[in-house]
């Protein structure tokens, strides 16, 4: 159980990478100054690994700081991996930033009402810092560029530069943040120390920007909006300093998140809030809301099932998710006859 434990965690921590790439070199890359998109991850990997050396307060928070350390044991440990792993997978399929942070707090906030032992007061902390960031993102970023718009400013090397170093530290401090995500259960259940959980989720989540950014990588640099190595350079500095920030106080936060809504603020200055409207900035905000209650109830379900044999609540929460979506789909289906309808004169 405990190599299982090993296998999860560490294919968890290479679909961070993949997740957290483009957070991190998406600026550089959208705006054209890292046109070679494997160059771009390359840069990355190496940084997100020197800051994963820097980031024992977060890995002490997730491993310590949510639930008690008494109910991580190696069983539960391999569960709340799994079910983080799982939700991160299927985005990274579907090209989807997503942040690792809010799955991995749901999957150990699913253990924890599983046996009921939760530190509720620091959550709520942890929480409330989810929603402050990528809001002081998009405020940061949409008055930056308010102010430098209608400015002559050129894009010279330098500028280049400057971009590529901003974002080597936002990878650096993906790095410091997210690297916890994957060896923090792992360090609470006593299976690995802090040092050699940095150093070997370290280098897993770099692997994993190399093979499996490419998608979230043209997602967040290509397909939300267009933006000048200038605005790159907003970008990707504002979520370098709110994450490293973060990082400090052990606090896990959502990388992706405060990245996209920075590259949202920037949209908003130059095309208006019509800007919101576009299909994949609605997806990004839906998978924002439902990843982590989905992370929850696939850790506690599976829990309940493999843990604690209880079959019912098991298939209840599952009946009550495709009860959900068979809503969902029913409701799609019956506004497509309504605008079918009206689209072909029909009506008294």
């Amino acid at each position: 159980m405990v190599t299982v434990a090993f296998i999860i965690a560490f294919f968890f921590a290479m679909n961070i990478g993949g997740s957290g790439a483009a957070a991190t070199m998406g600026a550089a890359y959208g705006s054209g100054t890292l046109s070679n998109k494997r160059i771009a991850l390359f840069i990355c990997a190496v940084a997100i690994f020197l800051g994963s050396l820097s980031g024992g307060e977060v890995v002490k928070t997730i491993g310590s700081g949510i639930v008690p350390t008494s109910i991580l044991q190696t069983d539960l440990v391999v569960i709340v991996l799994a079910a983080a792993t799982i939700s991160l997978f299927a985005a990274n399929m579907l090209g989807i930033p997503l942040s690792t942070s809010e799955i991995t707090v749901g999957a150990v906030v699913g253990a924890g009402i599983a046996y009921q032992s939760l530190y509720v007061s620091k959550l709520m902390w942890i929480v409330s810092f989810w929603i402050i960031t990528p809001f002081a993102a998009f405020f940061l970023a949409f008055f930056i560029s308010k102010w430098i718009k209608g400015k002559t400013l050129k894009q010279n090397k330098w500028v280049g530069l400057l971009l590529i170093i901003a974002g080597f530290f936002e990878a650096f401090s993906a790095g410091m943040n997210n690297v916890a995500n994957a060896v923090g259960p792992l360090v609470g259940a006593g299976l690995l120390s802090v040092q050699h959980g940095i150093i070997f989720g370290g280098l897993f989540v770099a692997l994993g920007a190399l093979l499996l950014g490419s998608r979230v990588l043209e997602t967040n640099g290509k397909k939300i909006t267009t933006f000048s190595q200038l605005e790159g350079c907003i970008i990707s500095g504002i979520g370098a300093t709110l994450v490293i920030v973060s990082s400090l106080f052990g606090l896990p936060v959502p990388l992706t998140q405060i990245t996209t809504s920075a590259i949202i603020g920037i949209g908003t200055t130059k095309s208006g809030f019509s800007i919101w409207q576009k299909q994949i900035v609605i997806q990004v905000l839906k998978v924002w809301i439902v990843s982590p209650i989905f992370s929850l109830a696939v850790s506690y379900s599976l829990i309940k099932l493999f843990l604690h044999s209880d079959i019912y609540t098991a298939i209840a929460i599952v009946s009550v998710c495709f009860a959900t979506l068979g809503t969902i789909s029913l409701k799609k289906t019956i506004t497509e006859e309504r605008r079918s309808f009206h689209e072909h004169g029909g009506g008294i």
